[in-house]
C-alpha cells in the first residue's frame, strides 16, 4: 500500500515537472517572437502584445481554475488543462499572420493557469508548518522560463522557429500522461458541495487579498514581464546574438525560479511578512540603479570640455538583474505563504485571485515596456516602470504595518479596561 509520505513526494515532484513544462510553453513567444517580429515587421508595441497575449489568457483563467480545483480536485483539473493546450501549441508552427499568432497565443496561454491549480493541489498534501516549502518547490517550476531560454534558441538556430511549438506540443502530451500516472487524489481536499461560487468570491472584499495582489504583480508579474523582454533587451542594448542574449537572460530567469523553494522554507521560519518586507526593499534599490539610462555628459572646465559616459556595462547590469531575480524568487514564495497561513480553507480561490493579478502584471508589462520605448526611446524605461510599481508596494506595506500596530494598541487598551 502506498504511504502518505510517498504520495506527498510523488505529487509535489510530478506537479513541479508539469508546471515547468507549462511555464516553458507559456513564455515561448519570448524567443520565437523575435524571428516572427522580423518576418512580420512588427514594432515594439506589437511585439510586446504578441509576447504578452498568452499571459493574458493564462492570467484570466487562474481564478476559475482555482475555484474548480477546490471543488473537483487538482489532479483532474491539471490533466484536462494540459491536454487542452496540446493542439493549439502544435498549430502555432503553421501560422503566418499576426492575428493568427494572437488567437493561438490566447489558447496556448491556458498553460499559465496551471499555477493556481498546482499550488492548491500541492499545498493540501502538507501540514501548515511545511506548506511554504512545498509550495516553494512547486513554484520553482517558474524555471520553465529558463528552459525556454536554453532550448528554444537552439531549436530556432537548427530547424527554424516553427520547430519549437512542434517539440513543445509533444513534450506537453508526454508530461500529461506521466502526471496522471504518478499522482494521486484525496476527496478530503475538496471543499463541500454546499459552498457556492458566491461564497468563494466573497474573498474579493478582503483588502488583504488586494494588497497581496499588488505584491504579486511585482514579484511574479515583473518576473514574467522581464522574462519575455530581456532577450530582446540584451540584443538591442548590448548587441548580443539571440542565442547569447537568451543565455545571459537566463542568469535572471533560472535562479529566480529555482530559489523559490528556499523562499518558502525561509517564510515558514521567519514569517511571510518579514521576507516580503526585505525583498521589496532590496528590489527597490536594485531597480533604481537599473533605471538609469546610458548617457553621455559634457562638462565645461577651464581646460576645455570633458566628456563622461554614465551607464551600466553588461556585467554590472546582469549582476543587478540577478539580485532582482533572487529577491523576486523569495517574494513569490512569501506571498503565497501569506495565503496558506491566512486562508487555509480556500487556498485555490485566493491563489487564483492573486495569481490572476500577478499574471495580469506579466501581460500588461511587456506591452507597457514596448510603448515606453516607442514613446521615449529609452530602453531602461522598463525598469523605471518597475521601480515606480515597487515604490507603491512599499507604501502599501508600510501603511498596512502601521494600521496593524494601531489595531494591536487598541486591543491592548481594551484588555486593560
Amino acid at each position: 500500500m502506498t504511504t502518505h509520505k510517498h504520495k506527498q513526494i510523488s505529487v509535489v515532484s510530478m506537479s513541479t515537472i508539469a508546471f515547468t513544462v507549462c511555464f516553458a510553453v507559456w513564455v515561448m513567444f519570448s524567443i520565437i517572437g523575435i524571428p516572427i517580429k522580423a518576418a512580420l515587421k512588427l514594432n515594439e508595441t506589437e511585439f510586446g502584445l504578441l509576447a504578452a497575449t498568452p499571459i493574458l489568457s493564462g492570467s484570466l483563467i487562474r481564478l476559475p481554475l482555482g475555484m474548480w480545483t477546490d471543488k473537483y480536485g487538482g489532479r483532474i483539473v491539471f490533466l484536462i488543462l494540459m491536454l487542452c493546450t496540446v493542439l493549439p501549441i502544435y498549430i502555432i508552427g503553421d501560422a503566418t499572420e499576426y492575428w493568427q499568432f494572437l488567437v493561438l497565443g490566447l489558447f496556448v496561454g491556458i498553460a499559465g493557469g496551471s499555477f493556481s491549480v498546482g499550488i492548491s493541489y500541492v499545498a493540501r498534501w502538507f501540514s501548515k508548518a511545511k506548506q511554504g516549502f512545498a509550495m516553494g518547490i512547486f513554484g520553482a517550476g517558474n524555471a520553465g522560463a529558463a528552459v525556454t531560454k536554453f532550448v528554444a534558441p537552439s531549436l530556432v538556430a537548427a530547424y527554424g522557429w516553427q520547430m519549437v511549438p512542434k517539440v513543445y506540443a509533444v513534450a506537453m502530451l508526454i508530461t500529461a500522461g506521466l502526471f496522471w500516472a504518478f499522482t494521486y487524489s484525496d476527496p478530503g481536499h475538496r471543499v463541500g458541495t454546499s459552498v457556492t461560487v458566491r461564497d468563494q468570491l466573497l474573498a474579493l472584499k478582503d483588502p488583504r487579498v488586494w494588497r497581496y495582489c499588488q505584491y504579486y504583480a511585482i514579484v511574479f508579474g515583473g518576473y514574467v514581464g522581464l522574462s519575455l523582454w530581456m532577450t530582446k533587451y540584451y540584443i538591442n542594448e548590448y548587441g548580443l546574438t539571440m542565442k547569447s542574449a537568451a543565455l545571459v537572460a537566463a542568469i535572471f530567469v533560472l535562479p529566480s525560479g529555482v530559489i523559490r523553494a528556499l523562499g518558502g522554507w525561509l517564510s515558514d521560519r521567519l514569517g511571510a511578512h518579514t521576507v516580503t518586507c526585505w525583498i521589496l526593499w532590496i528590489s527597490w534599490g536594485a531597480l533604481f540603479l537599473l533605471s538609469y539610462p546610458q548617457a553621455d555628459m559634457a562638462i565645461k572646465t577651464v581646460s576645455g570640455e570633458t566628456r563622461f559616459h554614465l551607464g551600466l556595462n553588461i556585467w554590472l547590469f546582469t549582476a543587478l538583474l540577478f539580485v532582482v531575480g533572487i529577491a523576486w524568487g523569495f517574494g513569490k514564495a512569501s506571498v503565497f505563504k501569506h495565503i496558506s497561513d491566512e486562508y487555509p480553507h480556500n487556498i485555490g480561490v485566493i491563489s487564483g485571485i492573486v495569481g490572476l493579478m500577478g499574471g495580469m502584471g506579466g501581460f500588461v508589462l511587456p506591452i507597457v515596456f514596448g510603448a515606453l520605448v516607442d514613446l521615449t526611446g529609452i530602453r531602461s524605461s522598463a525598469f523605471m516602470c518597475l521601480f515606480a510599481m515597487t515604490s507603491f508596494s512599499i507604501v502599501l506595506m508600510l501603511s498596512a504595518t502601521q494600521k496593524g500596530k494601531g489595531l494591536r494598541k487598541l486591543k491592548a487598551v481594551d484588555l486593560l479596561e
